[in-house]
């Protein structure tokens, strides 16, 4: 995981400001590496190019300097390249992708073949990255995000009509910064000699503001399937009422996809600074206690060896509005969800390492549901040392970092961008009061794990969300099949370019495993009634209590993994389960702008 910066200008070498430099060391804290190239084209005509990078080492064993540089040739990359073509990628994988990339640049290759060998390499990456290639030997610059847009890439072409930067992150005091869109490799040639190929999208210029005309090359490729593609969704509609019960294929195929996408994610993980005997752990989980993290969290301690622990991070925050409004509930029923007014400062007495009564966050649904999760964990998997990070955020504290979440978030500035990106942003941080170990000690803690996994990308991909269900229940299984395919289709639209942001602001590197992109491929093309329940049956000579629907495949997986309780467990949205939404008092709307 790194952060990366590039800027192209016709007059001078113009390297990143000071504040954004300090913002990318945050993204990468063990490396910071510069270059500056000239590139001179036959028109007379010179371009001055300024790489930055800077890397948090977790691939290869040691850290890697950045940019990858050789004569003819530079990479800034930020990604994970799990595999090329359909081989693992076990060294440094940013050397990897430079060495294929400057053989498909090299000067025995003309201009025009050039441009179809670097979209094959890029083709056949499946994880995620960002990245800026320059092609020195073709008077070229290549960019753009993965399939998926995992990673962040903004662009900024606000200072002058000469010059033009792409970074990782944004600056407000050097202009304004807009997201690279996932959807192709973006290709600047400096000169207007080169020809263009086939599948390139629409003609002309994507970057209205850029001083050259970029070319877009889509993804997926009509005549091409690519190792990365993501497949073709189904539609066909069930002939009968199926049965989709624990002992059903796709419940299987499921673990198989999954387990694969763990190991690529989870093993091998290099040693983080800090680590100790007491503090073993390499890898954490952003944990509502809900089904996607928690069969992530289950499946991890098949995989890792038990000597690693890991920890559970739960987010829970101060919500004014909430607090407020349970001062208008009778006492009654009060009683019956906790006192939300209970005072912040007795929330932990450290001094004797005890816990006080519930605070409001406690009271929060996913500290609610997380705390569940993981005394069933550490019920059914009695091998390990599971470590529950209790996040608690005030709310004066959420103001003083408010400005700062602004920033990462920009260009997205809605008010459910806002209370999303809190959670993350704190989540990430990973600091906190730690429950662990046979006795449930409780003890102030900050996880050292430089990876964190992410259960985003169950709903989309096997009916999670409510509206799925809504779509069923109105309009029938073709209704839910448009609702779901509608889902996949913009899956690169997601705004996980701003999750990136937010969260790798700590040096830490989000990884999602539903996202892997053959585990994405082989949810697109499973029919219909083999990942959801809303035709489906479950026998009752099964025993198996009443789970619902929606991804009923991931819900029966768990419940196969010992996990009963979590499987029947019910969709939140992370924003009200962590209760960062509507802060204020007064209405607010999502859709409403960052004031």
């Amino acid at each position: 995981m790194c952060g990366i910066h590039a800027s192209i200008s016709r007059r001078v070498f113009e390297a990143a400001g000071d504040d954004l430099k300090k913002l990318l060391c945050r993204r990468g804290p063990d490396y910071v590496g510069e270059s500056k190239v000239r590139v001179e084209c036959d028109d007379g005509a010179s371009y001055y190019v300024s790489l930055t990078s800077t890397v948090l080492a977790l691939r290869g064993g040691q850290t890697t300097a950045q940019p990858f540089q050789s004569p003819n040739s530079a990479l800034c990359w930020n990604g994970e390249a799990w595999k090329i073509d359909t081989y693992p990628v076990l060294a440094n994988d940013g050397q990897v992708v430079f060495d294929l990339l400057s053989e498909a640049t090299s000067p025995q290759v003309s201009a025009t073949e050039s441009v179809t060998a670097v979209l094959k390499v890029l083709r056949s990456i499946s994880g995620p990255f960002a990245f800026v290639y320059l092609d020195k030997t073709h008077n070229a610059l290549y960019f753009g995000r993965d399939r998926l847009g995992r990673r962040s890439l903004l662009y900024n072409a606000d200072r002058s009509p000469d010059s033009m930067q792409l970074s990782s992150c944004g600056d407000p005091s050097s202009g304004t910064w807009k997201e690279v869109e996932a959807d192709g490799v973006y290709h600047l040639p400096f000169t207007n000699s080169q020809s263009t190929i086939e599948h390139q999208g629409p003609k002309g210029s994507i970057f209205s503001e850029s001083m050259l005309p970029v070319r877009r090359y889509i993804w997926e490729m009509p005549d091409f399937e690519s190792p990365a593609s993501l497949g073709t969704f189904n539609r066909a509609l069930p002939a009968m009422r199926n049965v989709l019960d624990s002992q059903a294929s796709s419940v299987k195929q499921l673990q198989q996809h999954l387990c694969e996408s763990l190991k690529l994610r989870i093993l091998n993980v290099p040693i983080p600074p800090g680590l100790d005997r007491d503090r073993n752990v390499r890898v954490a989980i952003l944990f509502s206690g809900g089904l996607d993290c928690t069969v992530l969290a289950r499946m991890a301690h098949d995989l890792l060896p038990t000597e690693q622990q890991i920890d559970l991070i739960n987010v829970a925050f101060e919500n004014p509005r909430v607090i407020e409004a349970s001062k208008k509930v009778p006492r009654s029923k009060k009683q019956a969800h906790t006192d939300a007014q209970e005072s912040l400062q007795n929330d932990y007495q450290g001094s004797t390492g005890t816990q006080s009564k519930i605070s409001c966050y406690e009271a929060c649904p996913d500290r609610e549901t997380g705390r569940k999760a993981f005394q069933e964990l550490q019920d059914v998997c009695t091998g390990r040392f599971w470590r529950f990070v209790a996040v608690n955020v005030s709310y004066s504290e959420l103001l003083a970092h408010r400005a700062m979440v602004v920033n990462l978030i920009k260009p997205h500035n809605t008010e459910m961008d806002l209370s999303i990106a809190f959670a993350l942003y704190f989540a990430s941080r990973g600091a906190g009061i730690a429950t662990s170990g046979p006795d449930n000690s409780v003890v102030p803690y900050t996880t050292p794990a430089r990876v964190l996994l992410s259960g985003l990308g169950a709903d989309e991909l096997f009916g999670g969300y409510t509206r799925h269900a809504t779509a069923f229940n109105r309009n029938g299984i073709a209704a839910l099949l448009d609702e779901l395919e509608l889902d996949v289709n913009r899956l690169g639209k997601r705004n996980l370019g701003r999750d990136d942001r937010v969260i790798s602001h700590w040096g830490r590197e989000v990884r999602f495993p539903y996202l892997d992109e053959a585990l994405v491929k082989w949810a697109v093309e499973c029919s219909i009634w083999e990942k959801c329940g809303f035709q489906a049956t479950v026998p009752e000579e099964l025993g198996i209590p009443e789970i619902e629907a929606g991804k009923r495949v991931l819900r029966l997986l768990a419940f196969n993994l010992g996990m009963h309780s979590v499987a029947r467990e019910k969709k939140r949205a992370i924003q009200f389960g962590a209760r960062t939404a509507k802060m204020e008092l007064g209405k607010t709307k999502g859709t409403t702008l960052i004031s």
